[in-house]
């Protein structure tokens, strides 16, 4: 099989170096790669020989079967728009975020950008810590399509006795699980900063996977995907993982550095920053009730003190678990 990857951050290149015995890879990228080590996001690594890097994105999904998009969630549009590709490949996203100004999924934007059916394009979500994977321990994630039969060949792929696949149609539950957990995490985050211990971070994403819980059946989802690895499993790993790059923004912001300073000595993109604001205006497109969500924003936008964010969570009116 010929696999084109988007995005040589340390997701794609891990995805790439999994894939080096199973298929023809082209790994493309926007910046040089010396020495076929990603010095940059992914350092003691080397990409095998085997796995060809481009930086011509035309011949890079020249003729490819799969084409996977392994980039941060804000450009994939811009990417997107430039690729043709070939009327039977099916197009994989791994990223996890919500386009800002059109609240569109990554799937929806790759639908209208590229012109491909739903039914070949894919999600991939879940506890998947690119630095865990390309040690070799072993993963869990689930691969969603509407056509169930473009996921399990996704699933064929990649699985092994290392990386688990499990499959899904829905992709509404995969993508927005997989996006909204960032946000908690920034919430997990905070709590680490401020020193709050076990008893508030359990608390905190007890209530926020109901959070993710309402919003996404609002959207259509099925609400048991979120209890699953693209839900419950990513928002676990996310939050606790000192390599989350989602909570250690919130760790950061509760030790009293700005949003600023933190993401301008950052290599890597922090999701969770953009999908706050996304979050935001879903919460208020649908009319559902995300008050972690909420505090989060005003913590990271309008200079809001976290200690004061998580005053007014505590102090709301009471009101039954199950709302």
């Amino acid at each position: 099989m010929k696999v084109s990857i988007l995005g040589a951050g340390n997701w794609g290149t891990t995805l790439a170096i999994m894939l080096k015995d199973k298929a023809e890879v082209t790994l493309w990228t926007i910046e040089k790669i010396e020495n076929r080590e990603n010095k940059r996001y992914l350092p003691g690594y080397k990409i095998p020989s085997n796995i060809k890097i481009s930086m011509d994105l035309e011949k890079s999904i020249l003729d490819s079967e799969l084409i996977v998009f392994a980039l941060p969630s804000q450009v994939i549009r811009e990417v997107a728009r430039k690729v043709f590709p070939g009327s039977n490949a099916i197009l994989l996203s791994v990223a996890k975020g919500v386009e800002v100004q059109s609240l569109e999924r990554m799937s929806e934007i790759l639908e209208s950008e590229t012109g491909v059916s739903q039914k070949n394009i894919c999600v991939l979500s879940g506890p998947t810590i690119a630095r865990e994977v390309v040690r070799e321990i072993p993963t869990s994630c689930v691969c969603a399509g509407v056509n169930e039969k473009s996921a399990i060949i996704i699933q064929k792929l990649f699985n092994s006795s290392l990386f688990r696949m499990y499959t899904s149609t829905d992709v509404v539950g995969v993508e927005m699980g997989g996006a909204l957990k960032n946000v908690i995490a920034l919430a997990a985050g905070i709590c680490d900063g401020l020193e709050l211990g076990v008893n508030a971070k359990g608390s905190l994403l007890s209530r926020g996977i109901r959070e993710i819980m309402r919003i996404g059946t609002k959207m259509g989802a099925d609400p048991l995907t979120f209890a699953g690895l693209s839900g419950l499993g990513d928002l676990i790993t996310t939050s606790f993982s000192k390599d989350s790059r989602n909570r250690q923004v919130g760790e950061r912001i509760g030790r009293g550095e700005s949003l600023r300073e933190i993401l301008g000595n950052m290599i890597e993109v922090a999701e969770g920053v953009s999908t706050t604001k996304a979050a935001v205006k879903l919460s208020e497109k649908y009319k559902v009730s995300m008050p972690i969500t909420h505090e989060v924003s005003e913590i990271l936008f309008n200079e809001k003190s976290p200690r004061d964010g998580i005053r007014d969570l505590m102090t709301r009116e009471p009101k039954s678990e199950q709302i």
